[in-house]
């Protein structure tokens, strides 16, 4: 009956620390712009917001039958805001069966293939016969 007093005791005071802070400055943001359609019976849906400080999101969806008795939805949308340094930030993407595609100006772009990784690749391509060693 202790152990179960003890773990009790430590699972409260665990949840109490681990609860965010409440923030001083709670400050309403209105919707200022708002629509949405669906979900529609043939599963498409879309949707679209602004905020009083400047966010903006918009998206749409529709499902496509990919296989026989398999189907996936194929999203597009963006949304944009300004971040805490004043820099506007704007993201579009689009998620399908292939996965999530975002594109924006913030985002990391990798460095270009080295011209002998990309010989190398070629290469291997070209002569599957020789990675059967």
């Amino acid at each position: 009956m202790k152990a179960l007093t003890a773990t009790l005791l430590c699972v409260l005071a665990v949840t109490a620390f681990a609860a965010p802070p409440h923030s001083l400055h709670d400050t309403f943001i209105p919707i200022v712009a708002s629509q949405q359609d669906g979900p529609n019976p043939d599963g498409s849906y879309s949707y679209g917001y602004q905020t009083g400080n400047g966010i903006q999101a918009q998206e749409q969806g529709q499902l496509f039958n990919i296989a026989k008795d398999e189907d996936a939805l194929r999203v597009q949308g963006s949304f944009s805001y300004t971040d805490n340094n004043g820099i506007p930030i704007s993201l579009s993407y689009s998620a399908d069966e292939t996965g999530f595609h975002p594109q924006g100006e913030h985002l990391p772009i990798a460095p270009p293939i080295p011209s002998a990784i990309v010989r190398a690749l070629e290469y291997n391509a070209q002569h599957p016969e020789e990675d059967n060693l």
